[in-house]
């Protein structure tokens, strides 16, 4: 499988702004008033990764990720359009963010995605996709294809 690298259809990148004043900073995540209705939310959580590891690649049937990367620490992400219908079907999208250039991110459905700690000290996530990790009461099968345990998987970070 070849990749072409450049945007993907459907991924929406927003970036983030912090707030500093004395106490701290403050950086507002998302406003229901700012996001398509098929992304807003049903539950949030937050990730810590240790410095060089990965999460991913893996992608979703009927999910989508709205992830934020404000630091401490910087994060590459990477995404793979695995959708035979879309027009950017086999292209590959990477970028840098994190503590030097807050982002949120949102992964449509089908888009397979990665993202390694490139930072050197640990970094949060904040994750609120918009479907309940396995269903009301967790009662349904986890919602996700894991290509990081797929050896000849063609979903590759660097």
């Amino acid at each position: 499988m070849q990749f072409v690298d450049g945007a993907i259809d459907g991924v929406i990148w927003k970036t983030l702004k912090k707030f500093p004043d004395p106490r701290g900073w403050l950086c507002e995540l998302f406003r229901i008033d700012d996001i398509p209705a098929e992304f807003r939310p049903a539950m949030a959580y937050v990730s810590l990764s240790e410095a060089n590891m990965s999460r991913g690649p893996h992608e979703h049937i009927d999910q989508a990720d709205f992830f934020c990367f404000i630091g401490p620490s910087e994060f590459k992400v990477y995404l793979w359009d695995n959708r035979p219908d879309s027009p950017t079907y086999l292209y590959r999208e990477t970028r840098v963010v994190g503590q030097g250039s807050p982002a949120a991110l949102i992964v449509p459905l089908r888009v397979v995605h990665a993202y390694r700690n490139i930072g050197g000290v640990p970094g949060v996530v904040f994750n609120c996709p918009n479907r309940l990790y396995k269903g009301w009461d967790r009662k349904e099968p986890v919602d996700e294809i894991r290509h990081e345990e797929e050896k000849a998987s063609p979903y590759k970070l660097d």
